[in-house]
């Protein structure tokens, strides 16, 4: 009896994978990214345009406390807000980029 642990045995898994199931796996994961950028591109498009915008002080956030009021009002935090836009418009665009300069493979 040895205190050495016995080695696991490995999984048999073939090496081969059919062209097919590696092209719909690859399309998957195109369309996947493509939805991505288009979330982070519309939430960061409204995050750089709303706080600007009339209907900004209009909020159930703002009439929590006083204290969020003079917050929401605040051209910094606005400007905070419009700064985290502008962070997703550059990850779309990064995402973007991305699915466009993947290699292909035959």
């Amino acid at each position: 009896m040895s205190l050495s642990p016995e080695p696991l045995p490995s999984p048999r898994i073939s090496p081969e994978i059919s062209p097919e199931i590696a092209a719909r796996g690859r399309r998957r994961r195109a369309i996947i990214g493509l939805f991505f950028a288009l979330l982070a591109f519309e939430t960061g498009l409204f995050l750089v345009i709303f706080p600007w915008l009339d209907n900004w002080e209009f909020n159930y956030f703002q009439g929590i406390t006083p204290a969020l009021e003079n917050l929401w009002d605040d051209p910094y935090f606005r400007g905070a807000v419009t700064g985290l836009g502008f962070v997703n418009l550059y990850i779309a665009c990064l995402q973007i980029y991305y699915l466009i300069r993947r290699p292909r493979r035959s």
